[in-house]
């Protein structure tokens, strides 16, 4: 990867607040909720991991997400909340690549992993006889294992076409973490080209996933529809429809804070959105896909205790 440093060696990233009082409201705030994400999401990863009866597919796919929480939250949130104890909003350049790097590359898990998981509940609502054979051990290490590898390659790509440009100007960014957007703003080179680029994937990307996620919750539509039972059916959409609805929040913030066009930019929308792809995902998802499951409210009891039997 080459990197064009010119004359910037460091980035100064964006406070919150100049009142000191708002800065630490907006600091504990972000240290809470990266509490809450981690141990969420920490649970999930070691109920998993330990409970015999969450081997299957699934669950697999579920720490798979566990993970990709983990890491895309303690890329940012951390920095953030140092930049304010250590009163020191500057950033390496090595650290601004590493943190741009980051970013897009778990982004990038998060949504591929979620389309996953959409494929893995359709085969399991239509085809449940096939289920087995269809989603083996074999086949879901190769789903996940093409999702990681897949977007590490997106993310070198795009981060080397990013730190390419030049930095010889301002090296404020007008953000709590390095991303690609700040910084083009802040490039003394011509980014017309990068932002075609960066469209022209992300519409492509974009489509495939979100197309892939929303045909595969039609035919789970479909099939919920001809289950007799009210219950059934209402139990059924009370499932899907929080996944839909945090896939889509998502995937709307991610693509609008990459994609969208210099007009709808400002200060108050960039962070806000920002703050909703990179920090709420990883809060929301144990929520959503986890901790409303029995069976992951059966291994968490479980799993306490063997641990106050060992204690």
């Amino acid at each position: 990867m080459k990197l064009n440093r010119t004359s910037v060696t460091e980035f100064i990233l964006m406070e919150f607040s100049d009142d000191y009082g708002m800065q630490i409201l907006y600091y504990v705030m972000f240290l809470f909720v990266y509490i809450i994400a981690i141990m969420g999401n920490l649970i999930i990863l070691l109920a998993v991991a330990l409970d015999n009866n969450l081997k299957t597919p699934m669950y697999f796919f579920l720490a798979n997400l566990s993970l990709t929480d983990i890491c895309f939250i303690s890329t940012t949130v951390p920095k953030s909340i140092a930049t304010f104890v250590a009163n020191n909003r500057l950033i390496s350049f090595a650290g601004c690549v590493a943190q741009v790097f980051l970013v897009i590359t778990f982004t990038g898990s998060e949504s591929t992993l979620l389309t996953i998981m959409a494929y893995d509940r359709y085969v399991a609502i239509c085809k449940p006889l096939q289920y087995n054979v269809i989603m083996n051990r074999a086949v879901c290490i190769q789903m996940a294992a093409a999702s990681w590898v897949s977007n590490l390659v997106h993310a070198a790509l795009h981060t080397s076409m990013t730190f390419y440009l030049n930095f010889c100007g301002s090296n404020y960014i007008q953000q709590y973490f390095c991303n690609i957007p700040q910084l083009e703003k802040i490039s003394c080179s011509d980014t017309r080209i990068h932002q075609i680029l960066i469209f022209a994937l992300g519409m492509i990307l974009d489509s495939f996933i979100a197309g892939s996620i929303f045909v595969s919750y039609g035919y789970i539509l479909s099939a919920v529809l001809r289950i007799p039972s009210a219950q059934g059916r209402y139990k059924a959409f009370s499932t899907c429809t929080p996944h839909l609805l945090v896939f889509s929040l998502f995937m709307v913030t991610a693509v609008f804070s990459y994609m969208r066009p210099k007009s709808l930019s400002s200060l108050t929308v960039d962070l806000v959105s920002a703050v909703l792809y990179t920090v709420l995902p990883p809060v929301l998802n144990p929520l959503i896909y986890s901790f409303r499951n029995k069976d992951i409210q059966g291994a968490i009891w479980r799993m306490q205790r063997k641990f106050k039997n060992l204690l």
